[in-house]
């Protein structure tokens, strides 16, 4: 599909408009609720594992490229800028499945994960260490690096 397609095929994406709460609890209409700042979070879950892999927050533009192009596009709060996952690493996430809940306020995303991991630490998944109730000093670690981030993210000369 050339460039000028997928543009054209994200036109015709768009977000319902939201009305009360009542009218959002049973539309069928996806009507999602962003923040303050515009943003809506996005757990992104191994859609085969139902592994958890990722929280990332995602503005109505990269929520919209998500849709059009099927992979996830997320919304870098640290660059304020639009981050399509994996397009520096390879790692990209195909999107099978995204859910809302019942306010449209927060997204569960299904996913298949391209690549060696979703984390930049170099695991599968950000959510690698586990607190344990009672002791919630002590993080202990469920997960080994499965690729280097010092070789995949390094910065080209």
């Amino acid at each position: 599909m050339s460039k000028q397609e997928k543009s054209q095929e994200r036109e015709e994406v768009s977000l319902a408009s939201r009305g009360g709460q009542s009218s959002v609890d049973e539309t069928g209409e996806f009507c999602p609720k962003f923040d303050e700042h515009g943003l809506i979070p996005a757990v992104a879950i191994d859609a085969h594992t139902r592994e958890p892999l990722m929280l990332a927050w995602m503005n109505e533009e990269s929520l919209l490229q998500t849709l059009s192009i099927g992979e996830a596009v997320y919304y870098s709060r640290s660059r304020q800028e639009l981050w399509h996952k994996g397009a520096t690493s390879g790692h990209t996430q195909t999107v099978l499945e995204i859910r809302t809940d019942c306010d449209q306020d927060a997204l569960i995303m299904y996913v298949e994960q391209q690549g060696a991991g979703a984390c930049h630490t170099g695991r599968r998944s950000c959510f690698y260490r586990t607190i344990s109730p009672g002791d919630p000093a002590s993080l202990n670690f469920d997960g080994d690096r499965t690729f280097d981030p010092e070789e995949v993210y390094r910065t080209k000369a």
